[in-house]
């Protein structure tokens, strides 16, 4: 289940962001979250599968017509095909009317927006 991630979930949005490269400064995981609570064309969506737990996180970049996936992050124990492929599968269902797509780190994600792509 994929959650807009709010004020109150901020930490744990941090605590799994923290897993990329890009976010282990501390200086650039505040950068991060201050983008994306002080715009509407950044979001974080944080993912909970049959876990009562959050364990991932999606950052994505949103406009008229598209929604980017900048990032993907997940917990050590969660990073298998399954779970990003249902995540990325609920953020195309909750945009039905936009065109998913993802910075170049990320564009393997796409192949799970095709018809009759396994959840491996």
């Amino acid at each position: 289940m994929l959650i807009e991630c709010k004020n109150d979930k901020e930490k744990v949005a941090m605590g799994l962001l923290s897993y990329l490269p890009d976010f282990k400064n501390l200086a650039n995981l505040k950068d991060e979250i201050q983008l994306n609570k002080n715009s509407t064309e950044f979001c974080l969506y944080l993912y909970r599968s049959k876990a009562p737990n959050f364990i991932g996180v999606i950052g994505t970049q949103i406009s008229k017509h598209f929604v980017i996936i900048r990032y993907l992050s997940f917990a050590p124990d969660y990073r298998q095909a399954k779970y990003e492929a249902r995540a990325v599968q609920e953020l195309a269902q909750n945009s039905p009317s936009k065109v998913i797509t993802a910075v170049p780190e990320y564009i393997y994600l796409i192949k799970y927006l095709k018809k009759g792509t396994k959840n491996e």
